[in-house]
């Protein structure tokens, strides 16, 4: 059975920061784009970040930029989301996923989710 569980999540403080890990089995991570994503209440989901099988990333939301990280471990078979200066406009439930093909900022273009963990950032 091919499944995703991400873990990390939490209450934080401004500023402060958390690492999201998700661990894949039933298949490997490295054979496929790799997407964090994440849906604040009464919002839609939407792309955080993205890894490709290269290696190369791509960072869908602007306010993610130079804060977040994505990185994975082959030795683990997980994908990491490093998360700094974390901001409260960042609460929202955080979503791994995994695609066969290309990175994409599209839900759909995703086969593989997990079933999300709650970041929330206050004070």
């Amino acid at each position: 059975q091919l499944q995703l569980v991400e873990s990390g999540g939490g209450l934080v403080q401004p500023g402060g920061s958390l690492r999201l890990s998700c661990a894949a089995s039933g298949f490997t991570l490295d054979a496929y784009a790799l997407g964090w994503f994440r849906q604040a209440p009464g919002k839609e989901r939407e792309g955080v970040s993205c890894l490709q099988r290269s290696g190369r990333t791509t960072t869908y939301a602007e306010d993610a930029e130079g804060r977040f990280t994505i990185s994975r471990d082959n030795a683990k078979n997980t994908v990491d989301l490093q998360m700094n200066s974390l901001k409260p406009e960042d609460t929202a439930v955080y979503y791994c996923a995994a695609t066969p093909y290309g990175c994409s900022g599209r839900t759909h273009d995703y086969n593989y989710w997990g079933q999300g963990t709650q970041v929330t950032v206050s004070s």
